[in-house]
């Protein structure tokens, strides 16, 4: 689970250019392998991650609610192993009924795996970098301000683990919400901000000046390699 998972930022796989991803980094050890029952739901792409809709890619799962620790696992990918072969799938949504290790499967993705009329299947599963290109995305909430904003990482190659805001000399967390943003309740001021994400394996990426725009992703300036552990 990544519930006890806490990643302290270490300078060995520290990023901030957009470049840094060509080269494979070591970085915290990836958590072991699950083994539980996998079904499969109508998927879209939404969910509980609060990502949108990707018609053009629905191998998708949502993840067992113990494990799922408050969206540490929105947006990783996963090597799911079946009965009949394997599939790579995307973590976007929460399966509130799932046992401990259980996934819930687009009926794309289970019938990688099994025929559809099994139903329920064993699985075993662990996670892998996603294959993404170019930065990863800021985007901000519809509603977000300087108030009350909320912030959500996209398209990284890791689930992501803190974003820090710098406030002068220091850098302070903004808590995770359940729906999968980062959200300052006060709010961050009128920006830009100077923001640094840390992924589950412990990579970090910082960017000097993202705007606020609500409803709005603004890219970063780098990207998570590759772990090669």
């Amino acid at each position: 689970m990544r519930a006890g998972l806490l990643v302290v930022a270490v300078a060995a796989c520290s990023h901030s250019h957009a470049g840094d991803d060509a080269s494979a980094a070591s970085c915290t050890p990836i958590p072991a392998a699950e083994s539980g029952s996998g079904t499969y739901y109508d998927a879209d792409g939404t969910g509980n991650c609060s990502f949108e809709a990707s018609p053009g890619d629905l191998m998708v799962a949502a993840m067992n609610a113990p494990d799922y620790a408050n969206a540490a696992w929105c947006g990783a990918c996963l090597a799911v192993t079946g009965p009949m072969g394997a599939v790579i799938v995307r973590v976007v949504d929460q399966c509130p009924g799932c046992s401990h290790g259980d996934l819930d499967l687009s009926p794309q993705a289970f019938q990688m795996l099994s025929p559809l009329s099994a139903g329920r299947i064993p699985i075993t599963w662990h996670e892998v970098a996603c294959d993404v290109t170019g930065p990863i995305s800021y985007y901000f909430k519809d509603g977000s301000n300087a108030y009350w904003t909320a912030i959500q990482i996209r398209n990284a190659r890791y689930p992501i683990a803190a974003l820090e805001v710098q406030a002068g000399a220091a850098w302070t967390p903004i808590d995770r919400a359940d729906y999968n943003f980062f959200v300052a309740t006060s709010g961050l001021g009128a920006g830009p901000y100077a923001l640094r994400v840390t992924d589950q394996r412990g990579q970090v990426l910082q960017d000097a000046s993202i705007a606020l725009g609500a409803s709005v992703g603004e890219s970063g300036a780098g990207q998570f390699a590759t772990c090669s552990n």
